[in-house]
């Protein structure tokens, strides 16, 4: 099992709080990047049912400016943490994306998925960006 210091999660936060000026996406979007961590390494990860990789990992994900999620047609972005047996828990973090009367949820700078219990994730927001 991984075990997550406190020293190693203000790091992991810390690493993840800046977004590069070139990484501008669609409709007025920029890249934030997210660490997907789980208590074993080499769980797959899926973001709205598509494999994204293995974990540990690093997600890019496009969002509002203001550090939300962004709605490009669906009302929420699910990412999974899929286990190698059938009779597991699935655990899975869902974020609600934004719309012109309310914003989405903000996006995470950590989400770590605990394979062995059933409300087994969370997820730490990142700092704001200067």
């Amino acid at each position: 099992m991984i075990a997550l210091s406190y020293a190693g999660l203000v790091a992991a936060m810390l690493g993840c709080s800046s977004t590069p000026k070139a990484d501008k996406g669609p409709e007025g979007t920029k890249a934030f990047y997210v660490q997907v961590q789980t208590s074993r390494e080499g769980v797959s990860i899926e973001t709205n049912n598509v494999f994204a990789g293995k974990a540990p990992l690093v997600l890019r994900l496009m969002g509002d400016k203001d550090g939300t999620f962004h709605n490009f047609g669906s009302p929420q972005y699910v990412i999974r943490a899929l286990p190698e047996s059938t009779n597991s828990f699935i655990p899975t973090q869902v974020f609600k994306t934004g719309d012109k009367s309310s914003p989405g949820d903000r996006v995470p700078g950590l989400i770590f998925f605990d394979m062995n219990s059933a409300s087994g994730s969370f997820s730490v927001d990142t700092f704001p960006d200067k």
